[in-house]
């Protein structure tokens, strides 16, 4: 069987750090309402020349020295991104260019906070029907270019970042890509939208005056949908892997909200060290937040090859799912 093993990762980090202090010079909040609503202290935040696709690439190139892999050697980019650097071109054609992937196809993949996930699956299943040997997932997103900063429900609780893989077929092993959950209720469309730029409401449309290019999320629904949207997908994943929650090694959720993560691991039943988190440092990353948590789980020593470690997230859509990897 061939299975989609993961074989390097990498990041890629804006140069700028924005504490909560700094948000409270923005708008009426303060670190402490921030920190007890969220868990969030700081996160990172684009320069004007810092993209989607700029993150991406540092990404890319650390996961592929990480695995020992060139651009001609990869088959497939795949970036899971909702605030790529143009309505088009995709940014995984960016990229593509950007490592000298020049045997490459490319292609976004549009699942907001669940990027990743979606993209990993979509990756892992042409790796596993034997049409791709090499494959370069990203998840990033720079939310930040697209919030009111005048809008405390929403400017506080986002960051940007960038995490990427490099996947391989492999034969005789048990690692890779275990199984993958993806789950949509386009009914929730409206609770996370963004308006202004698309085909329904174009730029300087005589019918798009008063929409915003910021993001509107109701918090309320967001808040009620996730909680049981990441507890519903992890306990689907592992039910059709035939395992439980005491196969996980680590759970490496979303980091959107440290009180939903704290409902999801209270769901699985998980010790906190079994649960890994750094909502605090970077904030909601969207795309980018699972692969920078794996990354730093790695990192730290808490990822380790042959540990199983399952990811879930939400977002935009609505959308969620999980993966469950075996490291």
């Amino acid at each position: 069987m061939t299975r989609a093993v993961i074989e390097g990762i990498g990041h890629g980090l804006p140069s700028r750090t924005m504490t909560n202090f700094d948000i409270e010079k923005l708008v009426e909040t303060s670190d402490e309402w921030i920190t007890q609503r969220t868990g969030i202290k700081e996160r990172r935040v684009c320069s004007p020349d810092e993209t989607a696709a700029t993150l991406s690439v540092l990404a890319a190139q650390e996961a592929m020295r990480a695995a020992g892999v060139q651009g001609h050697e990869i088959d497939m980019v795949v970036c899971g991104t909702v605030t790529g650097d143009y309505t088009f071109p995709a940014t995984s054609c960016l990229i593509q260019e950007a490592i000298g992937a020049k045997n490459a196809g490319a292609m976004d993949v549009g699942a907001a906070c669940a990027g990743f996930i979606y993209a990993l699956d979509v990756a892992a299943a042409m790796i596993e029907s034997g049409r791709l040997k090499t494959v370069l997932v990203v998840g990033v997103d720079v939310l930040t270019k697209f919030v009111d900063w005048t809008d405390r429900s929403t400017c506080v609780l986002f960051g940007d970042g960038a995490g990427a893989v490099v996947i391989r077929a492999r034969e005789n092993t048990d690692r890779g890509v275990i199984k993958t959950v993806l789950l949509a209720d386009g009914e929730g469309a409206k609770h996370i939208v963004c308006d202004l730029g698309g085909s329904k409401f174009p730029i300087g449309a005589a019918w798009s005056e008063g929409k915003k290019a910021t993001v509107f999320m109701n918090g309320a629904e967001v808040y009620r949908f996730a909680v049981h949207a990441m507890g519903d997908a992890c306990c689907r994943a592992l039910e059709l892997a035939g395992m439980n929650a005491n196969d996980i090694d680590l759970f490496v959720p979303h980091q959107a909200n440290l009180r939903i993560i704290q409902s999801a691991q209270k769901r699985l039943g998980l010790p906190d060290e079994r649960v890994f988190v750094n909502v605090q440092k970077y904030g909601n990353t969207s795309g980018g937040s699972i692969p920078l948590g794996l990354y730093e789980a790695q990192k730290e020593g808490r990822l380790k090859q042959g540990d199983v470690v399952m990811t879930v997230g939400f977002g935009a859509g609505l959308v969620w799912g999980a993966n469950l990897i075996r490291w």
